[in-house]
């Protein structure tokens, strides 16, 4: 359970009170998307799904030594390119995680893979290892990676260009909110490796600049989230295009029946592997904030001007709504950087850099700008709005949390 201890002096009056942790008396929750802070959404309210305040209200578990996993193999121990695995090395991996132990090996053998994976999990070191061993024993292999969101589609990147140091393997970005231009120029290059956003890629495809033909080798990320975002038909459309004869690699968080569809049409005989975190429910504490009539924004100033508020991630429902937030809180002397989909590609990759590196130590944030992410040490996530679905709630939380670490999850309600 939260308590008072995360709040000034000045804060732990009638204006506000706290759930009851897991008991949760006298908690009463309407769904309503915004509460005290008129005007956030600048237009009519919508509704969400309502939400049992007593999922938001959990006391993380002790943090009991957890069983470690004994991996059944060691990064040395694949057949892998002599400088791929010094490049292992070099970036710090000294054991394989569960989806690497697992996928690593079904991948060089040539398996279509289906890894039930969260963020956070090593899943992409899991694809990118193998497939960057492939194209070092032949050149002709081509790889395209389709990710949903442009800020995952360019983690993808940096850690393949860090893997690839050294391979002499060129390896490209497509993705929306910057200029075509470039992306064209580096597809005529012949890239090894093309990492992409369903739509730019489409466009490309329908601009015949891009030949998704002489791709053997394709990998889905997060295909529960691609869906869940509208890329469905997108996301159908690169795998008609795709040669029959390819290795095909399948990530998702979930397997709902649409996400079984999309697998069924790419994938033929292939490895199932699961290793979902699990650490998400038990390593944070989680509790609303109600607001008893308390502008929404005074709430989260009082909170943020605490010094265990260390690195937040702040959730709103609309992009408008998190720009707002934005310029109210930096009037009050807080600064912050915004993460939504009204922000050009480089304002979103600044914006997540000064977070990740600490020189913000608050991100303000929508779902579908945030989604697969995986940003380290973040002590505190803060949903000013509540999400759509619990799912979605949960999603948000697992932010905090990792690594062994425990974490604080608060929800605004009425």
């Amino acid at each position: 359970m939260i308590h008072t201890r995360y709040f000034s002096r000045r804060s732990t009056n009638s204006h506000f009170s706290l759930g009851n942790g897991r008991h949760g008396r006298g908690a009463s929750f309407r769904g309503h998307a915004s509460s005290s802070g008129r005007g956030f959404h600048g237009g009519a309210r919508r509704s969400v799904k309502t939400l049992d305040p007593a999922l938001l209200m959990k006391k993380a578990a002790e943090l009991v030594p957890q069983v470690a996993y004994l991996p059944k193999h060691a990064f040395s121990d694949f057949p892998m390119h002599p400088q791929l695995k010094q490049n292992i090395i070099l970036r710090g991996y000294t054991i394989p995680t569960p989806i690497q132990d697992q996928a690593i090996g079904p991948i060089l053998e040539g398996k279509d893979v289906v890894g039930i994976a969260n963020t956070g999990t090593g899943k992409t070191a899991a694809f990118l290892l193998p497939l960057l061993h492939k194209i070092t024993h032949d050149r002709t292999q081509r790889v395209l990676i389709v990710a949903p969101t442009r800020e995952l589609a360019v983690q993808i990147l940096e850690e393949c260009r860090a893997f690839a140091r050294g391979l002499e393997i060129f390896s490209t970005l497509c993705i929306g909110g910057v200029s075509i231009r470039p992306q064209v120029e580096n597809l005529r290059r012949h890239p090894h490796i093309v990492i992409g956003t369903p739509g730019r890629l489409k466009d490309l495809k329908n601009q015949n600049k891009l030949s998704i033909a002489l791709f053997s080798n394709i990998v889905l990320d997060e295909v529960d989230r691609m869906l869940d975002m509208g890329f469905v038909r997108d996301v159908e459309f690169l795998i008609s295009h795709l040669p029959k004869v390819r290795q095909s690699l399948f990530f998702s968080a979930t397997l709902t029946p649409n996400v079984n569809q999309v697998m069924q049409k790419l994938l033929t005989n292939p490895v199932t592997i699961s290793v979902k975190a699990q650490e998400t429910l038990h390593n944070i504490d989680q509790d609303v904030i109600k607001t008893n009539g308390r502008v929404k924004l005074d709430i989260l100033h009082d909170l943020l001007n605490q010094e265990a508020f260390k690195k937040v991630l702040v959730f709103g429902r609309t992009k408008w709504g998190i720009e707002k937030l934005a310029k109210q809180l930096s009037v009050k002397g807080i600064t912050v950087a915004a993460l939504h989909g009204n922000k050009n590609q480089n304002q979103r990759q600044r914006a997540l850099a000064e977070f990740k590196q600490n020189r913000v130590n608050v991100l303000l944030a929508t779902d579908i700008a945030s989604r697969g992410l995986d940003i380290p040490d973040v002590t505190h996530v803060i949903n000013f709005d509540l999400p759509e679905t619990y799912e979605d709630y949960i999603h948000r939380i697992g932010r905090t949390g990792r690594a062994g670490k425990k974490g604080i999850a608060l929800s605004f309600v009425e």
